[in-house]
């Protein structure tokens, strides 16, 4: 018995540690204003992390315990394609926005459930994936065919 629990406990501390060696090995993103402009014409700002290499792709918003109301993170895949995403150790509910070149909203996957492995679909070619608290899709009147402006996107006015 004791054997059990020297190697559960053995066990359950090498998985704090490698989470913690995961959490705190938290790579950085560069930052820029964002703006979703609704069909009713409503503006919503966001100041977005960008994703733009694999390993910050991979990365995302991993981990995280909390993101404010106004923030979110921009992927760019630097070519239009099918994209598939999940939630594996995002500990935040989240909405993905799906967006073609253009800057036009594609389709939206609303309130991603955390640490999910299900795969979500862009359910068709995009450039980009904006994720943002789950909910402020539903909450803002953000739908598809709005548009998102953004220096990384190159759109922005």
């Amino acid at each position: 018995m004791r054997t059990v629990l020297t190697t559960f406990a053995a066990s359950a501390m090498m998985t704090l540690l490698a989470f913690s060696a995961v959490a705190s090995a938290q790579l950085r993103f560069d930052k820029e204003p964002l703006t979703i402009v609704t069909a009713s014409g409503a503006r919503h700002e966001f100041s977005v992390e960008l994703a733009l290499d694999p390993g910050q792709r991979e990365q995302g918003l991993m981990y995280r315990k909390q993101m404010a109301a106004n923030e979110g993170m921009l992927f760019d895949f630097f070519e239009a394609r099918a994209i598939q995403m999940w939630m594996r150790n995002t500990l935040i509910p989240l909405d993905m926005v799906f967006i073609d070149a253009k800057g036009t909203i594609t389709h939206i996957h609303e309130r991603a459930e955390p640490l999910s492995e299900t795969i979500i679909s862009s359910q068709g070619p995009v450039n980009y994936v904006l994720e943002l608290n789950g909910g402020a899709a539903a909450q803002l009147g953000i739908h598809k065919g709005d548009k998102v402006w953004s220096k990384q996107i190159g759109n922005r006015p």
